[in-house]
């Protein structure tokens, strides 16, 4: 049997790993709601960074579908993303994710999302970001590290 190496050994789909993070932010509130007072005005920056989270997310992934490659990271790439959201950041829908890890919490006034999202990015790091840019720097070698050394990573 064949084994078909052409993509990026992620340990976890990104999304589950933002999903995992959110249900550790409710629980941590729900175990150990933190006494600090949450000012009305932090949940509308939670909608605002929700929408700025789907915006990114949305955007970054609607280049994937311009360049005809994959967003799956199981999936064989075929061309490295460099427009769009991707002139900023090489990590926009994961930029997305973190947007999305502290607005959700702030609607329901807690700060369980910011307190966390130091994991969450290290996680997103260690799990999936790390396996991807060493896929990429494999598969597309100079253009790829071209590419990393003009865009920082997260902003």
């Amino acid at each position: 049997m064949l084994e078909n190496n052409d993509h990026a050994s992620v340990k976890i789909h990104p999304p589950i790993l933002l999903l995992m993070h959110l249900f550790a932010a409710f629980l941590l509130n729900w175990l150990f709601p933190l006494p600090i007072a949450f000012p009305k005005i932090l949940v509308w920056v939670g909608y605002l960074l929700i929408l700025a989270g789907l915006g990114l997310a949305f955007s970054a992934a609607g280049q994937f579908m311009k360049v005809h490659t994959t967003l799956d990271p199981h999936g064989s790439v075929t061309e490295i993303v460099t427009r769009g959201p991707y002139r900023f950041s090489r990590n926009p829908i994961y930029l997305g994710f973190v947007c999305l890890f502290i607005g959700f919490p702030f609607i329901f006034r807690t700060y369980w999302g910011v307190v966390l999202s130091p994991v969450l990015m290290m996680s997103l790091y260690q799990l999936v970001i790390e396996r991807e840019e060493a896929y990429l720097e494999k598969k597309f070698r100079d253009q790829y590290t071209g590419y990393k050394s003009r865009v920082r990573r997260w902003l």
